[in-house]
């Protein structure tokens, strides 16, 4: 497990100094593909942030079946996510945090100054309010949500949206994210790509 002095010393772990605005985006990566490029890019540019960490999970725990092993999904995102500004890591594994609302306590705690924005697709804000913990996900940092094909009318209406209606940006003000104190959110609409690691597997693509 990665230690404090580890993270203070920049051992094992990715690197950000306070003031500088890192989004978080989380997730199995089994496999990566261009979709999580093309909302990296996005992100990096609709809320003017510095840095994003790819946070590639040793599991899923809302999902049944087990991911692909770690190391070969790193590589993977490793190979696809070619960008100075964007780090790809295995920070869960590190800090042994099994839930995002760990992470986040985690994180938050070892960078403190940084500010941080937790980065989803829309399809995981509809399904938002059966993570756990989730309102202290919401509590925690700020949160950048990304339009996805088929999904923004239901994430709109979600339970997470509908709780959290009242600390909604409009998406005209999304570079000011990183600056508000949490609880605060935006959904951001835009170009989309219609591609999933699901449909990835279905087509025999990537194997387990």
């Amino acid at each position: 497990m990665l230690s404090s002095e580890d993270l203070r010393r920049g051992r094992g772990g990715p690197q950000a100094a306070a003031g500088q605005r890192v989004g978080l985006l989380g997730g199995s990566f089994d496999p990566p593909h261009a979709g999580h490029v093309h909302i990296t890019r996005w992100a990096l540019k609709a809320f003017g942030l510095d840095r994003v960490w790819w946070l590639v999970s040793p599991g899923n725990p809302l999902k049944p079946d087990a991911p692909a092993e770690l190391a070969r999904r790193l590589a993977a995102a490793r190979a696809i996510m070619a960008h100075p500004r964007v780090e790809v890591t295995d920070l869960e594994s590190r800090l042994g945090t099994r839930y995002t609302a760990e992470t986040l306590r985690a994180v938050t705690a070892r960078w403190p100054g940084v500010r941080f924005v937790w980065l989803m697709g829309a399809d995981n804000l509809a399904g938002f309010h059966r993570w756990e913990r989730w309102p202290e996900i919401m509590a925690t940092v700020p949160v950048g949500v990304l339009a996805r094909p088929g999904d923004q009318l239901r994430a709109g209406l979600s339970p997470a949206a509908r709780r959290f209606a009242r600390w909604r940006l409009p998406q005209q003000a999304a570079r000011a994210l990183p600056f508000r104190a949490p609880p605060a959110w935006t959904l951001v609409s835009g170009r989309m790509l219609d591609l999933s690691s699901s449909e990835l597997r279905a087509r025999g693509e990537w194997r387990r």
